[in-house]
């Protein structure tokens, strides 16, 4: 099992959507390395941290499953979505999403700035790197653990 951050603006879709659904397409990555590592490297079963992102307290509020392999995104050929692709053919495309479980949301959001606070614990990880701008990316398991032991008690 493999372990990741995805980020997504709570405006847009957060960790309670995510609960209402239960499942959901991770639509609208339009970066090439994120769309790789989804279409390369995940696998069903491996965990994500959820991570709420551009908001006033950005850090990880959930942690959701990988439950659907890569396929292509059905927004790059819709013309009324915002992440439409004009340049993206069906029988070639561009983009691709997972389908991402519900597993559970945290008792509180683990903010950035107390993973920030871990220093050396958490050297190497992409969240923390400068001009860091993905969406999708691996975390070590020792990251993922250590992150979730800052999750507060109530």
């Amino acid at each position: 099992m493999r372990h990741w951050l995805m980020k997504s603006e709570p405006d847009e879709f957060s960790i309670d959507d995510l609960a209402r659904r239960r499942i959901e397409p991770w639509t609208g990555v339009r970066n090439y390395q994120a769309r790789n590592f989804m279409r390369d490297d995940m696998r069903v079963g491996d965990r994500v941290l959820f991570y709420h992102s551009s908001c006033a307290a950005p850090g990880v509020a959930g942690i959701a499953e990988i439950i659907g392999v890569a396929k292509p995104d059905p927004t790059q050929f819709d013309p009324a979505s915002a992440y439409h692709d004009p340049a993206s053919r069906a029988d070639d495309p561009r983009w691709l999403c997972v389908d991402v479980g519900f597993v559970r949301r945290l008792r509180g959001v683990i903010g950035l700035d107390a993973i920030r606070a871990q220093g050396s614990r958490l050297e190497g990880l992409t969240l923390l790197a400068r001009g860091n701008r993905l969406s999708v990316f691996p975390v070590d398991r020792r990251h993922y653990d250590l992150i979730l032991e800052l999750e507060p008690t109530a």
